[in-house]
């Protein structure tokens, strides 16, 4: 699946979408920045390959590194370095980008990013995946053993 574009240097793949949230494959291009934002509910992130930084502790995550962040949690990081960053990303609730008021400028949720892909699905003639937007695959027959 090609990377699916999300805002200027952010792009992801999908790869579950369900009741609660989705988990994606987020990809930020060297010097782009995810903008200031609150998680309504819980986030794993496991960093593949590339170096974020977290903006306003200048702490660095780079491949291999595991976050957890809590419900509640505001943050805002930047892909620094020459390669681009690459996380695995499991995510509840939403993701609400905050101005510099404070207010909720947007938000994201499992619904809007399953939008995004759907869109982009449709835009692409490929047929989404049954088994990314949370639906069981058809069955389909397993190896037999001998009968005697």
């Amino acid at each position: 699946m090609a990377w699916i574009p999300t805002g200027v240097g952010k792009s992801f793949r999908p790869l579950r979408f369900g009741p609660d949230g989705w988990s994606e494959l987020m990809r930020l291009e060297p010097g782009s920045v995810v903008a200031l934002h609150r998680h309504t509910g819980e986030v794993h992130a496991l960093s593949l390959s590339g170096t974020r930084e977290i903006l306003g502790t200048g702490e660095l995550a780079g491949p291999g590194s595991y976050t957890y962040e809590p419900a509640g949690t505001i943050d805002a990081w930047q892909a620094v370095g020459d390669e681009p960053c690459v996380l695995h990303l499991t995510v509840t609730g939403e993701v609400q980008y905050l101005g510099t008021d404070g207010k909720v400028t947007e938000t994201v949720d499992a619904a809007s990013q399953q939008a995004v892909y759907l869109t982009w699905c449709a835009q692409h003639d490929v047929s989404p995946a049954a088994q990314i937007l949370g639906r069981q695959q058809p069955d389909v027959p397993g190896p037999r053993g001998n009968d005697g």
